[in-house]
């Protein structure tokens, strides 16, 4: 009977800190959301000429801080990042059926690392009021690193590759709404389904497209033994400008990404976590 009660009280406690792992898990998507909302804006303004900010995560936590109440929802950030962080993580420890290969679980921890790295950088600016550099340095700053070392050059030439690889992916998944196995389609209007469902696809094709292109600029940079031509998520965007339709290039973009945002608030609503 002890025995029973204990296991009981056990399977109870298991399950409440499940529960809060996946309510941390939704906050986490809204914190994306509106990361990914605010990167949409500064491109649309980037578009329109205005370049002071940088479309990335660091841009976006620049110009939260510059608005009233902004150090509020810095915080929320922060706990959002590490929330998705933590879920991410017991994906990786106990993933769903279906999802217990050695691919899953490794891509589980990749996005361990690139939230916890968010989560990090976040309370830094927080707490230090000065971002860690853009995606552009980073992504510089990364390239000369590697191809210092013997093998570096190839090594960033696969960063490249994997990225192109990985970008093409998230298109591949928009096109086919292969996202939509993760949604609780079923406890979802008609109406907010399509909205959903249109929001999915603009919003992964977008992001896709940009993921892509920052590794053919790595890439490059491997190619041709020169660092300076890697570039991040801004840089990247910008790039986009000098070309033909460059301004109407950017404003696609920037809905595409605002799209991905907006499509994220619902995976925080409707996901099956």
């Amino acid at each position: 009977m002890a025995v029973s009660s204990h296991m009981r009280g056990y399977s109870t406690r298991r399950m409440a800190r499940g529960d809060a792992i996946r309510t941390l898990g939704r906050v986490g998507f809204v914190a994306r959301g509106i990361v990914y909302l605010i990167i949409g804006w500064i491109t649309l303004l980037i578009a329109f000429q205005h370049k002071s900010l940088e479309a990335d995560r660091t841009g976006a936590l620049e110009l939260i801080a510059s608005k009233p109440l902004g150090s509020v929802l810095l915080w929320f950030l922060v706990v959002g990042f590490g929330g998705m962080a933590l879920w991410r993580l017991s994906q990786a420890a106990y993933p769903p059926p279906g999802k217990r290969g050695a691919g899953s679980r490794a891509a589980s921890l990749f996005r361990v690392v690139l939230y916890a790295i968010a989560c990090v950088s976040t309370l830094s600016f927080v707490l230090t009021h000065h971002a860690s550099g853009s995606t552009n340095q980073a992504s510089q700053d990364f390239t000369a690193r590697t191809m210092t070392h013997s093998g570096g050059q190839l090594l960033v030439a696969l960063v490249g590759v994997a990225l192109i690889i990985g970008g093409l992916a998230l298109v591949w998944r928009g096109v086919k709404r292969s996202f939509a196995k993760n949604l609780k389609l079923s406890s979802m209007s008609a109406a907010k389904r399509r909205w959903v469902l249109r929001l999915g696809t603009i919003g992964n094709i977008a992001r896709g497209v940009v993921f892509a292109a920052v590794g053919g600029f790595m890439l490059d940079a491997a190619v041709t033994f020169d660092p300076a031509r890697a570039k991040g998520v801004d840089a990247t965007l910008r790039s986009f400008a000098a070309a033909s339709y460059g301004p109407v290039l950017l404003v696609l973009m920037a809905f595409g990404l605002a799209a991905f945002g907006l499509y994220s608030w619902g995976e925080a609503r409707w996901r099956r976590l």
